[in-house]
């Protein structure tokens, strides 16, 4: 009798005999193939989002202490316990002529949650840089300026409240003859400050009893006359050659000057170590899982030796009964690579939008070339093994299958 010489017929109908077994393969490969593609997007978020996060702050002067901690502060608002910078430091920057612009950072109060900093004027707008997403400046001392996230429309009035935690709404913990009304609005930029509340930074010293840094005369921005001391400063040099001379003049006068990518490196290597041995976990999981698939496809293809015998003995030869076999196994990886692969764009995405809370910057996975790399070996190393167990049943003698 002649037999069909296309053996995708024989290997679709052994998939729909046993459509339970094929479909938890496929998910248990899917899940393989999901882990490794989100261990990849992931980390390529966290590198795009911190730099991201950095954009901007050329130069953080502060006083001498961690640079972790200044950047964690000033950058990302964390709330970190940094020493003051003397205010001569700030008048000292304000006066040189490598300095394009520059600001103060002043935090420590908040609304609802919302950090309350203080700024000078081109710190709102990266001195033309960067137009607002609504609005205008700030100009007076009782104006504000709200990141893209914090809910308040222009024109809204609000009342500080003292800290980083206290509740404004409640007695005695506002600063009950302090209002401020918000004029503008920043356009989102995927950082903490997307969460901020900036004000001009003489409104700051002045709701704290420290004058306003310009001996009384009504004005914002450099120069100041006496400021007071504070957490840290935000510069702007002309040239790069300007950055480096700025920074070691100011560790020279025992301050701390740092650019922030300073500190990004190290944690980004940090991670790409943490990520290399995770992905190495993702690789042994991935192989004990086709280890696993195949041992169960085995049991499968064993208990259908009568029937691989039948079609040798109707005139089949091996190569059809290892391309059938072979086909079966590669429409079960095939489907665990095709839901596998959103699967894990899926949850890189889901682990984005949670880890981005805790770390003060959006953490944005999106798909990649890059995430077919690990779907595609895995696949063509299914593929490979699964040509031994093929080519095993295909070179099994009939008579003991027909017995079996």
């Amino acid at each position: 009798m002649a037999v069909d010489m296309n053996p995708w017929p024989v290997a679709r109908a052994a998939l729909r005999q046993r459509p339970f077994t094929a479909v938890a393969l496929v998910l248990l490969i899917a899940l393989t193939v999901a882990l490794g593609v989100a261990v990849g997007a992931v980390e390529r978020a966290v590198h795009r989002g911190s730099v991201r996060a950095i954009a901007g702050f050329d130069l953080i002067v502060g006083a001498a202490g961690s640079p972790t901690q200044l950047v964690l502060a000033s950058v990302f608002l964390r709330p970190e316990a940094i020493p003051l910078a003397p205010g001569d430091t700030l008048a000292r920057l304000a006066a040189d002529p490598g300095v394009a612009w520059l600001s103060p950072i002043g935090f420590g109060d908040n609304w609802r949650g919302h950090a309350i900093v203080g700024v000078a004027p081109p710190f709102v707008t990266w001195n033309g840089r960067r137009p607002l997403a609504e609005g205008r400046s700030f100009a007076e001392h009782e104006e504000a300026v709200i990141g893209a996230d914090v809910p308040m429309a222009l024109g809204a009035a609000f009342m500080p409240g003292h800290g980083r935690a206290a509740d404004p709404d409640e007695p005695g913990h506002g600063h009950e003859h302090t209002s401020y009304t918000v004029v503008g609005r920043l356009p989102r930029q995927g950082n903490a400050w997307d969460g901020a509340i900036l004000v001009p930074i003489e409104s700051v010293w002045e709701l704290h009893g420290l004058g306003d840094g310009h001996g009384g005369e009504e004005k914002l921005g450099a120069p100041w006359i006496d400021p007071p001391g504070v957490p840290a400063i935000v510069v702007a040099p002309r040239a790069v050659a300007d950055a480096y001379r700025l920074r070691s003049a100011m560790r020279a006068e025992g301050r701390l000057g740092v650019f922030p990518a300073e500190v990004l490196v190290p944690l980004l290597r940090t991670l790409g170590d943490a990520r290399g041995l995770v992905a190495a976990l993702a690789w042994a999981n991935a192989a004990l899982v086709l280890a696993a698939a195949f041992l169960a496809l085995s049991a499968v293809f064993a208990a259908r030796r009568r029937s691989f015998a039948v079609l040798r003995a109707l005139g089949a030869p091996r190569l059809f009964v290892a391309g059938a076999i072979w086909l079966e196994v590669g429409v079960i990886l095939l489907g665990g690579v095709v839901v596998g692969l959103p699967l894990g764009w899926l949850a890189a995405y889901g682990m984005g939008q949670v880890a981005g809370d805790q770390v003060a910057f959006t953490i944005l996975a999106r798909p990649d070339w890059a995430d077919l790399a690990a779907p595609a070996l895995v696949l063509a190393a299914g593929l490979a093994v699964a040509l031994v167990p093929a080519f095993a049943m295909g070179r099994r003698p009939i008579e003991d299958g027909l017995r079996s």
